[in-house]
């Protein structure tokens, strides 16, 4: 089943092309990695599978669905670039209210809420207010957030954000954990170690053109994934 179908999809703001013919699909169970220089469109699709933006001609589908539809986003956990909430709500509160928007309520939302915050490892920071968080803190939050409710596809755009070495190692944990569970994981990262350690498959998009789509092992063969990223578009007048 495919998760993710983009077909054509052109994005316009005002006279600069931000997405351009872009189509592939992201299959159940996939970790796919999104990947590009700044600026190269990366955000702009994954605002346009939220349907935070709105696309100019194409196509675009989550769980079958069009984003256009509110539903297509019901089992859809999505981690921004930048997390953030009220500051003057505890972490424990930013994750019961993610979780309340998931039809928790009770002792379910108490356990789910405890169960992420604790895989995070942030379980003694519940009363913490947001305003008190280093980034790492919000962004271990943020994830925390995410595994709450009955989510089957996760849209992380930079996940490893603000993360620390030991931070980036534990997601990395995570998201293979996830993938064992047969969950489908989309994301964004400049972070290519990484992304080389947990995806599946990839794509490399460039002035909101696709580079290259596939296997990630192999396109890359016996290079790194830093060496076969800067051989396609490294080396291109920003």
């Amino acid at each position: 089943m495919a998760v993710i179908e983009a077909q054509s999809v052109f994005k316009n703001y005002g006279v600069i092309q931000a997405l351009k013919d872009v189509s592939f699909t992201v299959e159940e169970g996939e970790c796919f990695g999104l990947l590009g220089k700044n600026g190269a469109g990366k955000t702009t699709f994954v605002k346009s599978l939220l349907n935070l933006v709105r696309l100019k001609e194409g196509s675009l589908k989550l769980l079958g669905k069009d984003v256009t539809d509110k539903t297509s986003r019901q089992q859809v956990a999505y981690l921004p670039e930048k997390f953030s909430f009220y500051p003057y709500y505890t972490l424990e509160g930013v994750c019961e209210f993610y979780g309340q928007m998931k039809g928790l309520a009770g002792s379910e939302l108490k356990q789910e809420v405890g169960q992420a915050m604790e895989r995070l490892g942030i379980s003694d920071l519940m009363s913490k207010k947001v305003k008190d968080c280093s980034k790492g803190q919000l962004q271990r939050t943020g994830l925390a957030a995410t595994l709450i409710g009955k989510n089957q596809l996760f849209i992380l755009d930079e996940p490893y954000s603000g993360l620390d070495p030991i931070g980036i190692k534990e997601l990395q944990v995570l998201l293979i954990e996830l993938k064992n569970k047969g969950k489908t994981l989309f994301i964004n990262s400049h972070g290519l170690d990484s992304v080389e350690k947990v995806c599946d498959t990839m794509a490399i998009i460039d002035k909101g053109e696709l580079v290259v789509k596939g296997k990630l092992k192999e396109l890359i063969g016996e290079s790194s994934l830093l060496d076969f990223f800067y051989a396609k578009v490294g080396n291109h007048e920003s």
